[in-house]
């Protein structure tokens, strides 16, 4: 009568491990990670930076210079997400924040050169522009999507 007793048993393990792996209870193991503002605004940077591209191919300086505009200008995220933002950083906070005042003034001095119509000059500062950005991508975007968001 044993064979019955393993058969039971295995059954037992079988549902508990079906029932674990379901999609409702890893639902409501694991919430929905609430997307900062901050990445909706670097979303938002990425299409201007491709609309200025855009403008460059196209030698539409006006279209650049625009873009260029919003990249200088780009909203902040509201004040309690930054406060998030501050505490994580910690002392490293002082860096993303020269970052993001030498993008802002990169993308002023394109948006100077597109109303100028300097062709050279564009493509000089596009160029120091992308510097920027990747220079804080590259010391701040892991470290924030993993603490944040949990990723790797």
């Amino acid at each position: 009568m044993k064979i019955p007793s393993i058969v039971s048993v295995g059954l037992f393990a079988g549902l508990t491990i079906l029932i674990a792996a379901s999609p409702a209870v890893a639902e409501t193991a694991a919430a929905p990670v609430e997307p900062l503002e901050l990445r909706k605004i670097m979303w938002n940077l990425s299409k201007e930076m491709q609309l200025a591209v855009d403008g460059i191919v196209t030698e539409n300086w006006r279209q650049v210079e625009q873009a260029a505009m919003r990249i200088a200008d780009h909203p902040g995220p509201p004040p309690a997400e930054k406060a998030r933002i501050m505490a994580f950083m910690g002392s490293d906070m002082g860096q993303f924040k020269a970052h993001d005042d030498k993008t802002h003034n990169s993308a002023r001095e394109l948006a100077e050169v597109a109303a100028k119509e300097d062709a050279d000059g564009v493509i000089s500062s596009f160029s120091t522009l992308q510097e920027t950005c990747l220079a804080c991508h590259q010391s701040f975007r892991k470290p924030i999507q993993q603490h944040f968001y949990g990723q790797q």
